[in-house]
């Protein structure tokens, strides 16, 4: 089963984010109810392997964290895949990170290794923009390059399984853990 752990937006961030993808003429947009931050990809994994994964967590107390929009980024390179808005770096969301990828591999999970860029993927492109396609989304992008917000304490982290469609992904919760108020600054966003 593709699964993923993530965080649910908090709802003052996602008119924002729906402003973004209206304003990009390309791409595929992603549903309102898809819009997540991902802490952690597991890929395929058994149903032994998310039990195991699921009494992990269940049993932690799991850091709270700020969310805050910072910006917008693609991935891809020369020709992108994705639009995505960059979520601030702080250190409630960097301990819950590190937490998660220490309850998958205590449950057996092996992770890719990547550097953590915390992120809302907004719209898809496919196999990448390129030529008039990536010229459209420069201007959109050009108009929307100031996307920034307050912080707003994430809720709950999921266990989310996806499953692959030609209309794109479709999402189930497994589990939802609570999360604690953060603690610390919530406007700065310093890590």
């Amino acid at each position: 089963m593709r699964a993923f752990l993530a965080l649910p937006l908090p709802e003052p961030l996602i008119p924002s984010l729906l402003a973004v993808q209206e304003a990009v003429p390309v791409g595929r947009a992603v549903p309102e109810e898809n819009l997540h931050v991902t802490l952690a990809f597991l890929g395929d994994v058994e149903e032994p392997e998310l039990r195991e994964l699921h009494f992990e967590l269940e049993g932690q107390a799991l850091p709270g964290c700020w969310l805050r929009l910072a910006g917008l980024e693609s991935f891809g390179g020369r020709s992108p895949k994705l639009l995505a808005a960059a979520i601030a770096p702080e250190p409630g969301l960097s301990a819950l990170h590190g937490r998660m990828v220490r309850a998958c591999r205590a449950a057996g999970i092996a992770l890719e290794r990547r550097r953590f860029r915390p992120h809302v993927t907004l719209q898809r492109f496919g196999a990448g923009l390129r030529g008039e396609g990536l010229a459209r989304l420069e201007r959109a992008v050009a108009a929307q390059v100031a996307l920034t917000s307050g912080a707003e304490a994430a809720e709950e982290l999921r266990l989310v399984a996806s499953t692959l469609t030609p209309e794109g992904a479709v999402y189930d919760t497994l589990a939802a853990y609570g999360l604690p108020s953060p603690s610390g600054d919530a406007g700065n966003g310093a890590g």
